[in-house]
């Protein structure tokens, strides 16, 4: 499926360690998430994330698109994922994402925005 974004967004991805005892660490040793950021309303558009399942894409994706980081303090968004999202994965998810939104802050500050 290919999705069209606007030239207000822009992407990131940052990577965390995942516990050995998930799945997933079998195949790769990392989890990664990207945010599709709209930086001129601060929305998450978007999120991709190399978990395995679909199941836990779709559901990731549904906890994070339309959060949005000028309204919302990141911290609100990963203790909604701490509660809702029950997966060994969890914690390299949340620090994956945090990770992301630091990058796009970097960013900003880099360009000024």
């Amino acid at each position: 499926m290919n999705r069209e974004y606007s030239t207000d967004t822009v992407y990131f991805i940052a990577y965390s360690k995942l516990p050995s005892g998930v799945a997933v660490a079998k195949m790769m040793d990392l989890v990664g998430v990207g945010l599709i950021i709209n930086y001129k309303t601060g929305i998450i558009e978007d999120v991709s994330c190399t978990l395995i399942t679909s199941e836990a894409k779709l559901f990731l994706k549904s906890i994070m698109v339309g959060f949005n980081l000028y309204e919302n303090d990141i911290s609100e968004l990963i203790e909604d994922i701490n509660f809702r999202f029950n997966g060994l994965s969890q914690k390299a998810i949340c620090v994956a994402t945090k990770l992301s939104y630091e990058r796009y802050l970097t960013w900003k500050q880099e360009k000024n925005i």
